[in-house]
């Protein structure tokens, strides 16, 4: 982005030329002129094409250079060949800000991509701000703005919306009309040659009419520049992204919509977790948090108070409640006091407060009035189910009178259909999120929780290691010069030591009887491992022997694993074999990787050794660099985590070693990112500390 005046030019323009416009309906041309008029546009508006005359009782500019004054934004809507020449003229008339809602660019190959980057280039030098190509366009609601293409016109809210698909904008701008949800600003970004989401984000962050950012992401084209913005942004309002491309299918469906890549899946999750960002996986539970998020405040703790008319939706709501971490609070002696008193003798006073079928409106005010004021309440969610004796409208203004006059969010749940519509649409009109099922209801609750969280957590500590940077390029530089793309073990392990990685004992011998000499200079008992720059798994080979203690037994395993080796891959050029110090005996096995993503650059894994990674993918990830919080939170994110902790009796382990070899590592690819990919595996710890036992670096 060019300059905040200039994203003002864009989105609260004073004046506005439409280069295209068209008299005739259905075209592009005429659709935004209307819709300007339509949307009650207060500036001046100038319509240019050739053949002059009128559209819709404006007149018509027949070319760029005879606008009468520089107008702060254009809107391009011709054919694509066009495009180009249009913005030079526009450049020359010193616009500030040009969304050019033509397609048929870097999305439909080479010619398209060439004639884009042109059209970057161009807005860089002149400081355009440029929007799109293959934009919707664009509509502030608070200076009567709609420059779309699209057939709706939203209502003012606090909500802003970005999205690179324009269809999807138009669906979700004729959907929210039906739901009554409204918009402040909402932004196609379509091909991102200009203004990136990282650009859009920065200014919707620091924009007053805006309290809650919702976005539909396909790729991000400046991953650090994305990062770094969102954390900027997420410290002042909620953040909430859809993110599309997560499939194979999906991603090629990405790169033929908009010609952009759409990342690895894992990579962009961690990217959102680390900036804060809250990401859903459907574009319903999008705007459910979405309105949750600019209607209540933030929970404060984890405590939730349900309060409903009936068991069954009560049991659900504490089953979702668990599953979303939440707590259901124990009331306080004096709040339980006011339900006994309140309740007939029959209700469940505590948490689900079941106050029974046959309550009307006057029993739910009591008891929410009651919980409102609980001071082991962090947030309340009243259930309803049309009961024969339920007043719907009834209960739905008790709940808002409550909400009015309670600093703690408030959440309802009507559960039916036709009967609770009146009810459901007041609550949602006085700002009180309605959901039809408690699920949803608790999932939003914990989503605000979260961001609580985040607003309240330790700033983060950045940990620069100790490491022998220019011994690792002195490695880096020895295996280029030779062309090798993977590193011999011995360059391996000088890099580990380079980064004061924790590395056993180490000797590479080409013969049985080396390996016998080496070992017993190391000290039995001694580990074998067959070295080849053609086998990446060991395992694949069944190439590791273990806890060797004589001569013959080296002697007996140097023979079974090269025979074997050589067996099952003859054609793997051997090396030899490793001699090893053996690490700890009562050990976990744990595995530390690092890729370079192409949009966020170092994807640091972490996961046990084993089937529950291999198989059922118990993997957690981050992006480098790490923060310490980050190293803390990888290692307690894997469900196997508590076999790291100490289960059934067995000791735990030195989590704080396993901690710092991440932090060494998200170190070592943050220095190199030639370094393609990396690998300690396994890494042996216990509970006086941790041994790398083989590293496997790739460069490019």
């Amino acid at each position: 982005m060019q300059s905040n005046t200039n994203f003002h030019s864009l989105l609260c323009p004073d004046s506005i030329a439409v280069v295209g416009a068209s008299r005739k309906p259905g075209k592009l041309g005429h659709l935004i002129v209307s819709n300007l008029i339509r949307a009650g546009y207060k500036g001046k508006l100038f319509p240019v094409n050739p053949a002059g005359g009128e559209i819709l009782d404006l007149p018509v500019i027949s070319a760029i250079k005879d606008l009468p004054t520089p107008p702060d934004m254009a809107i391009i809507a011709l054919p694509r060949d066009k495009v180009i020449g249009a913005m030079k003229e526009l450049a020359k008339a010193d616009v500030s800000a040009i969304c050019v809602i033509t397609a048929g660019f870097r999305e439909t190959g080479r010619d398209g991509f060439e004639l884009e980057m042109a059209m970057a280039d161009l807005a860089r030098r002149k400081n355009i701000t440029l929007l799109g190509p293959n934009s919707l366009g664009l509509i502030n609601t608070h200076c009567n703005l709609n420059a779309t293409i699209a057939q709706s016109i939203p209502q003012k809210g606090a909500i802003a919306f970005f999205s690179q698909s324009g269809a999807l904008c138009s669906a979700i701008l004729d959907w929210a009309d039906g739901e009554h949800i409204g918009f402040s600003k909402f932004l196609s970004l379509g091909n991102k040659a200009g203004l990136s989401e990282a650009d859009v984000l920065e200014a919707l962050g620091d924009d007053p009419e805006t309290k809650v950012i919702i976005g539909y992401l396909e790729s991000v084209d400046d991953g650090e520049k994305f990062l770094r913005k969102a954390r900027m942004v997420t410290e002042k309002k909620p953040v909430i992204m859809i993110k599309a491309g997560t499939t194979q299918s999906g991603a090629r469906a990405t790169s033929s919509h908009t010609g952009s890549m759409a990342g690895s899946v894992v990579a962009s999750s961690a990217a959102l977790r680390q900036a804060g960002i809250i990401q859903v996986h459907d574009l319903e539970a999008l705007f459910d948090l979405a309105r949750s998020f600019a209607e209540q405040p933030l929970p404060q703790g984890p405590n939730l108070t349900v309060v409903t008319n009936s068991g069954g939706p009560g049991i659900l709501a504490a089953d979702a409640c668990e599953d979303a971490g939440l707590h259901l609070a124990r009331p306080s002696q004096k709040t339980l006091e006011k339900l006994t008193e309140a309740l007939p003798p029959f209700a469940a006073i505590y948490n689900p407060i079941d106050i029974i079928g046959d309550a009307k409106a006057d029993r739910y005010r009591a008891t929410l009035e009651a919980v409102a004021v609980d001071e082991f309440t962090n947030a309340i969610l009243a259930l309803l189910t049309p009961t024969a004796s339920a007043e719907i409208e009834a209960t739905a203004q008790a709940i808002i009178d409550v909400a009015e006059h309670c600093e703690k969010p408030i959440f309802a749940c009507f559960m039916g259909g036709e009967r609770i519509g009146p009810g459901r649409d007041m609550l949602i009109a006085a700002g009180i999120p309605c959901y039809a099922y408690p699920e949803p209801a608790v999932r939003a609750i914990e989503a605000m929780y979260a961001h609580y969280q985040w607003l309240n957590r330790p700033y983060p500590v950045e940990v620069c290691f100790r490491r022998d940077k220019g011994k690792g390029k002195q490695v880096i530089r020895k295996a280029r010069k030779v062309g090798l793309k993977e590193l011999p073990f011995s360059d391996a392990m000088d890099m580990a030591l380079a980064y004061e990685l924790p590395i056993p004992e180490t000797r590479l011998v080409r013969t049985s009887d080396q390996a016998v000499r080496a070992a017993k200079k190391l000290g039995y008992p001694v580990a074998l491992k067959i070295v080849s720059p053609h086998i990446a798994n060991r395992g694949d080979v069944d190439g590791i022997a273990l806890d060797l203690h004589t001569p013959r037994e080296v002697r007996d395993a140097w023979l079974d694993i090269t025979t074997r080796t050589q067996r099952k891959r003859p054609d793997a050029y051997l090396a030899g074999c490793l001699v090893q110090t053996m690490g700890p005996i009562k050990a976990r096995e744990v595995i530390v990787r690092f890729t370079q993503d192409p949009q966020f650059g170092p994807l640091i894994s972490f996961s046990l050794v084993g089937p529950s990674a291999e198989v059922l993918g118990d993997i957690a990830y981050r992006l480098a660099p790490l923060t310490l919080q980050d190293a803390q939170d990888i290692v307690r994110e894997i469900k196997s985590f508590p076999l790291l902790r100490g289960a059934r009796g067995e000791d735990p382990v030195s989590l704080a070693a396993i901690e710092d070899i991440l932090l060494s590592m998200s170190q070592m690819a943050t220095d190199f990112p030639e370094i393609q990919e990396a690998e300690l595996n396994p890494i042996l710890v216990d509970t006086e500390g941790a041994m790398v036992t083989d590293l496997r670096l790739t460069i490019g």
